[in-house]
């Protein structure tokens, strides 16, 4: 592979002019919820999840835009910044609705030396769970991301939140004050919370998707409105490339090559993601992309198969 346009492995300094980076790699990131289309049933599967103030359960491939339907809704529902949990193996209920730092509590009087300034309020923090279930005028939106990596327990853990749409935090519960101004998730705004408890007035909308890695109980199902986003096809895959990046004429049919044969190797039950395709088109279409010659080296590069290391 003889492409460098930037690095070039001689160890000598130079300047050099990156270019634009794609659409969804600037920072600080931009909402991408204008460019998706969602597909056949989508609509329907939200708008049932609205009205019936149910969590959406997205099932789909990486990359197949789940996570972009909730920015999608909350932008054209005004429902504010989305909340975003990211779920692995060690997420617990208790980080999403809450954060306490006990041992700063305790460091910070120590070095105060008295008691009578122990505010608990500077040690306490709302997870994005329990922000969303704050009471406010407009439901909050909330991305629970990849539930599936979740410990096995965490979906039954959750069931009973969900039902009440409140929570107890049991360190105010027992504080000598009984109002607390709390910090929500993501900022320094304040909430105040009564007795310890906090009760919604609106059920938040809530998304949460799953790669498809592992089955759910019933008890846990039979809570959401689920959806299953469709397999690809090349003329899907057309329309999300249109959306995101801008094709002249004169490429439209490389890229239509490149779209045919990731759709093969899907057929073929290859494990790729949409966004890999993204990648390698705006690859090839960039006025710093690979030489001809290199092209098929650039394309093994972008779209490796994700089962292999």
């Amino acid at each position: 592979m003889t492409w460098s346009p930037f690095y070039v492995g001689d160890g000598e300094p130079r300047s050099v002019d990156l270019g634009d980076p794609p659409p969804w790699r600037t920072f600080p990131r931009k909402a991408l919820h204008r460019r998706f289309r969602p597909p056949t049933g989508l609509v329907e599967a939200v708008n049932a999840a609205l009205a019936l103030r149910r969590p959406l359960l997205l099932t789909g491939a990486p990359g197949s835009g789940k996570s972009t339907v909730i920015e999608q809704v909350a932008a054209e529902l005004t429902l504010g910044d989305v909340l975003r949990w990211h779920i692995t193996s060690r997420s617990t209920l208790m980080e999403a609705l809450y954060r306490y730092d006990a041992l700063g509590r305790i460091h910070a009087q120590r070095i105060d030396g008295s008691t009578g300034s122990d505010d608990i309020a500077p040690f306490l923090q709302l997870g994005p769970l329990g922000t969303a279930l704050l009471p406010a005028g407009r439901p909050r939106a909330l991305l629970i991301d990849e539930i599936d990596k979740s410990d096995l327990d965490l979906p039954s853990d959750l069931l009973d939140v969900l039902e009440r749409g409140e929570f107890e935090v049991p360190e105010l519960a027992r504080y000598r004050e009984e109002v607390v101004d709390v910090r929500e998730w993501g900022g320094e705004t304040r909430h105040p919370v009564t007795k310890g408890r906090v009760r919604c007035t609106g059920f938040p909308f809530i998304v949460m998707t799953s790669n498809g890695e592992r089955d759910f109980p019933a008890a846990f199902l039979r809570r959401c409105i689920r959806y299953t986003m469709p397999e690809p096809t090349a003329d899907s895959l057309r329309q999300i490339v249109a959306a995101h990046l801008e094709i002249s004429e004169e490429l439209s049919d490389t890229v239509d090559t490149v779209i045919a044969g990731f759709v093969e190797r899907l057929e073929a039950r290859e494990s790729l993601a949409v966004d890999q395709l993204l990648n390698a088109v705006h690859m090839l279409t960039s006025t710093s992309g690979p030489t001809e010659e290199d092209t098929q080296a650039v394309l093994e590069l972008v779209l490796n198969e994700l089962s292999r290391a």
